[in-house]
């Protein structure tokens, strides 16, 4: 097993005291495998994501990771977490602006001590990045720019790839383009894959889907 959550609690504090976020979650990932994770705003869902990527804590329960236990790293550990065996796409692409495209892509890759030249260029022009690898972000449309943080994320190659509403910005067309692509290519790698999205639709794509509500798995 990949990933492995058990009654995983968080709460944030509000004006009147704790508020609790999430509430008891078990979750089981394997390697290779696609999971889904609706909801409605509010539920969890991006809380839990950043629990299982080392950006936060919980407060009870645990998150097993390819062999670690993430709540009980500290800073430093859960930073290589994420430069090793974790890969993050957020709908904010988080690209570097004094970065060219092509060095946006291996950034990553480089810190973990995993880059590849080839592979960087693969991912560059299955993703139609090649045209633009000496452009920097703000010359790049939204679509492309999402692309160059798939493109960053993979070519880390992650263990688990955590993506939070990755096509949320996009047009609806270009969207649908973008999800392929990454899905595509995570399945290529043996890596899993844990997607938060309000859509039905590519929700429908993935190999399963969980339903978070009110903190708690439905």
């Amino acid at each position: 097993m990949l990933l492995r959550l058990r009654d995983l609690h968080k709460s944030f504090t509000g004006a009147e005291g704790p508020v609790p976020v999430l509430r008891g979650v078990d979750l089981d990932l394997e390697a290779g495998e696609s999971l889904a994770l609706t909801g409605e705003s509010g539920s969890g869902k991006s809380t839990l994501l950043h629990l299982v990527g080392g950006l936060d804590r919980p407060d009870a329960g645990s998150i097993a990771l390819d062999g670690a236990r993430v709540e009980a790293l500290d800073d430093s550990g859960r930073a290589a977490l994420r430069r090793g065996t974790v890969g993050v796409v957020f709908q904010q692409f988080n690209l570097i602006p004094s970065l060219s495209v092509g060095d946006n892509i291996a950034f990553q890759a480089r810190l973990a001590g995993r880059h590849d030249a080839r592979r960087a260029m693969m991912l560059a022009e299955r993703l139609g990045l090649a045209p633009h690898l000496s452009k920097y972000p703000e010359q790049l449309s939204g679509g492309q720019q999402q692309r160059t943080a798939i493109a960053r994320t993979l070519a880390a190659r992650p263990r688990l790839v955590l993506a939070d509403e990755p096509t949320g910005n996009l047009d609806e067309t270009t969207a649908e383009a973008v999800l392929g692509a990454m899905l595509e290519l995570v399945s290529e790698t043996g890596a899993a894959l844990l997607m938060v999205t309000h859509s039905e639709h590519h929700a429908a794509r993935m190999g399963r889907r969980l339903h978070l509500h009110a903190g708690r798995i439905a």
